[in-house]
């Protein structure tokens, strides 16, 4: 079904600006999105050249390996030795940036300047402020589709989360809780005896894995912080281009609801890898699945009566096991993306976000606010870890 039937079905009046931010409309079109693919390593997990409105046009890469990568996954021949070189390329109309962190504004820029429509890994801007506000008005200037490859917004617990919320179901949402532990990533701190861009990153200045999954689902915005963090003797934070001192990093956020967020982005300690958030609403809370063992989890609230260890009498909300939705299997792809892909299922769904707002000529999902708002609080987070837990405002680049 297209999407004037679809918004026909669904009894949508106002038209396909009424289709809710999750839901993304299947359809085919008559000419396809010419694709240049920039960085073999991450670059590679996408699912351009199985999209049918979609094709790889070039690839490129510093590396000679990864460029073979790059050709071998999307059966492409046309490739580049840099990015500089493929954007000058007619015949590509966007450019899939997955290069170095620090490095997405000045490749979006240099993208945009030759006309190209973007889509970037995280995170949206690196470290400062002044790097949000040049993406920002880059976008603005050449006015071109600009989306951040979030995996988090479409993680099959996030859209879940989203759809509920949706409905109404969790009545006031007024807590939300997100992790991303990641201990290991010190083997992807040098290549070939030279250190990469990830040596000794701030946990903070990579927020949006976190961040996507409040803002993601509730549209809210996150006003102010306070962050601390905690460090070690490790001659890496002792000695990194960021000045970084912390393995680990934990933030309380406030939204512009007046609504906590915990975020907690850890690199190093006996704990185990996750990439997960829990949502706490008066009506109806949801846990995704914990690293412990702890599958998903609904909690209802109920009038059933019971008494706790004291011997009080409480209302005892109900508790019950969820079996995860694969959002991925639905018509929200089309056929030949419906399948499980990378990052809790959320790589075709980026895939097809992209290529389908290119298509129909709209914003994406994660347009460069949203991309923005999951990634300014994280740099203002790492600042107030610095200064010892002082607060910090949010600027915001919603209405600027």
């Amino acid at each position: 079904m297209d999407r004037r039937e679809f918004v026909k079905r669904s009894g949508l009046a106002g038209g396909l600006a009424a289709l809710p931010n999750w839901a993304i409309a299947v359809n085919t079109a008559a000419k396809k999105v010419r694709i240049g693919v920039v960085g073999g390593g991450f670059g590679c997990s996408f699912q351009w050249h199985e999209h049918p409105d979609c094709v790889v046009q070039a690839v490129s890469d510093l590396r000679e390996d990864r460029r073979k990568n790059l050709m071998q996954t999307y059966g492409c021949t046309t490739v580049y030795n840099s990015l500089a070189e493929l954007v000058r390329d007619r015949n590509v109309d966007a450019v899939a940036i997955f290069t170095d962190g620090p490095l997405h504004v000045e490749h979006t820029v240099e993208a945009m300047k030759h006309g190209k429509h973007v889509i970037s890994a995280v995170p949206a801007a690196w470290a400062t402020l002044e790097q949000a506000r040049l993406l920002y008005d880059t976008v603005k200037k050449y006015g071109l589709t600009y989306m951040m490859a979030e995996t988090g917004y479409y993680q099959q617990s996030t859209m879940s989360a989203r759809d509920w919320h949706r409905k109404n179901l969790f009545g006031s949402l007024y807590y939300c809780e997100a992790e991303y532990q990641h201990p290991g990533l010190e083997v992807l701190y040098w290549w070939e005896g030279k250190r990469t861009w990830r040596y000794g990153v701030a946990p903070m200045h990579y927020p949006t894995h976190c961040t996507s999954q409040l803002v993601g689902v509730t549209a809210e915005r996150l006003t102010e912080v306070v962050c601390h963090g905690w460090g070690d003797d490790n001659p890496i934070l002792k000695d990194n281009a960021y000045g970084n001192p912390f393995w680990n990093e934990s933030a309380l956020f406030k939204t512009n609801k007046g609504n906590a967020f915990r975020v907690n982005i850890w690199w190093k300690g006996a704990h185990r890898g996750c990439e997960r958030a829990q949502w706490i609403g008066d009506q109806m809370s949801f846990y995704a699945p914990h690293p412990n063992g702890l599958g998903s989890v609904l909690v209802r609230a109920s009038e059933r009566m019971e008494k706790d260890d004291a011997g009080f009498e409480r209302k005892a909300p109900t508790f019950e096991r969820y079996q995860q939705k694969e959002w991925w299997k639905t018509d929200l792809l089309p056929e030949p993306l419906r399948h499980d892909s990378g990052h809790e299922g959320s790589h075709t769904f980026l895939t097809h976000e992209f290529v389908d707002a290119l298509i129909h000529d709209r914003k994406p999902a994660i347009d460069v606010h949203e991309a923005l708002a999951y990634t300014v609080p994280g740099i203002m987070a790492h600042q107030s870890a610095l200064e010892g837990g002082t607060l910090k405002k949010i600027p915001s680049f919603d209405l600027t």
